[in-house]
């Protein structure tokens, strides 16, 4: 069994302390105290893949451009619906999979560094090449699907990041009885501009193209 050997780590912090069966997986299990005693004093996007590679119950670690981690809980089954229902309306539209993804992380600047956000989905004008964390060049849209308690970090604070970092178009998707999609486009002053409202079924009984988005034409 590999056991991950890092100076800042505790000696007693073993995979066996988790209960973890043999396998060849460098993984180290820390409680409530000694994250705080060892998390890093600055977190990196490569520390951002760390935690979310190692992460055993599903969480989404982010990093704001100022250095701020959130950390999201697993996303429930109304949002992973939602999520299957958009990657198939742009699939059945002509859109390749290899440009339409989920989970994918982005690199969003701001005056004082770079961060990263994984929106929910992401569309793309040619596909990606194997990596983690991506930069917008190619970025056609981004989508967040609002959860508990994520209203505020979809709605002000990516809204924000986005545009500041130059995303073209942002969808958020509203917990509301409609499901309401609110399309962003980007103006020139590098602020968002909501060109559109429709609740989510309306949407899905159009095409990408009502919205600019038609395959063939980027």
């Amino acid at each position: 069994m590999a056991q991950l050997e890092r100076p800042d780590v505790p000696p007693d912090v073993t995979n066996d302390a988790a209960g973890l069966g043999d396998d060849d997986t460098s993984i180290y299990v820390m409680g409530a105290e000694a994250v705080g005693n060892y998390f890093p004093a600055t977190v990196t996007l490569d520390d951002l893949t760390v935690m979310n590679t190692a992460d055993r119950y599903g969480h989404r670690y982010e990093l704001s451009p100022e250095g701020v981690l959130s950390v999201m809980p697993p996303a429930g089954s109304l949002h992973a619906a939602i999520a299957t229902q958009l990657t198939l309306w742009f699939g059945f539209a002509g859109w390749p999979g290899k440009q339409v993804y989920q989970g994918v992380g982005i690199r969003v600047s701001g005056p004082d560094g770079e961060g990263g956000r994984i929106p929910d989905l992401t569309l793309w004008a040619r596909p990606l090449p194997d990596g983690i964390w991506f930069t917008i060049d190619g970025l056609l849209l981004a989508v967040e699907i609002v959860s508990p308690g994520s209203t505020t970090m979809d709605g002000a604070t990516k809204l924000q990041e986005y545009a500041a970092t130059g995303v073209p178009r942002y969808w958020i998707i509203d917990r509301d009885e409609a499901q309401t999609v609110s399309m962003h486009v980007l103006g020139p002053d590098r602020a968002y501009e909501v060109a559109e409202k429709v609740p989510f079924a309306e949407l899905l009984r159009g095409a990408p193209g009502d919205y600019d988005l038609a395959w063939g034409a980027r």
